[in-house]
């Protein structure tokens, strides 16, 4: 299965990735109508910056994900090897954020869950990877 992995050798720190996904999950089909004034969006993926490294942090799509484990709400389910959020059933315990082990899971202005589906409802290469200006995001499979 193709998942998103980051080169952080590469990686400038320029945010972009986090415009483009929150774009691309705010449904709008114009980026200055998603980031209108008023506008909350929330990325789904985050820049870590560091000192002398820079990270982008994502959902990873565990084998074995904790996060699913610990959702007293069945909000999140695993399809196709994808983790997706069913936002209708989550009731914002926070437990799956707690659960993550690598800090992917965010929260938002609503009060519930948000966390990479790979673009799945956008369909193709994720926002993400598209936007990076580096290349520093790819989306390809790996053993």
């Amino acid at each position: 299965m193709k998942k998103v992995y980051v080169n952080e050798d590469w990686c400038l720190g320029c945010h972009l990735c986090e415009y483009y996904c929150s774009f691309a999950n705010s449904g709008e089909s114009n980026m200055i109508k998603a980031f209108n004034k008023g506008k909350k969006t929330t990325p789904r993926i985050v820049v870590e910056e560091g000192s002398a490294i820079n990270f982008a942090v994502q959902c990873r799509h565990c084998d074995d994900p904790l996060c699913v484990k610990g959702c007293i709400s069945g909000a999140l389910s695993i399809q196709n090897g994808i983790i997706l959020v069913d936002d209708t059933k989550c009731v914002g315990c926070y437990t799956c954020v707690l659960s993550c082990p690598y800090g992917c899971i965010v929260t938002d202005h609503e009060k519930v869950i948000k966390k990479c589906d790979l673009c799945a409802s956008n369909s193709g290469t994720p926002a993400c990877v598209q936007g990076c200006p580096n290349a520093a995001i790819v989306f390809e499979e790996r053993s």
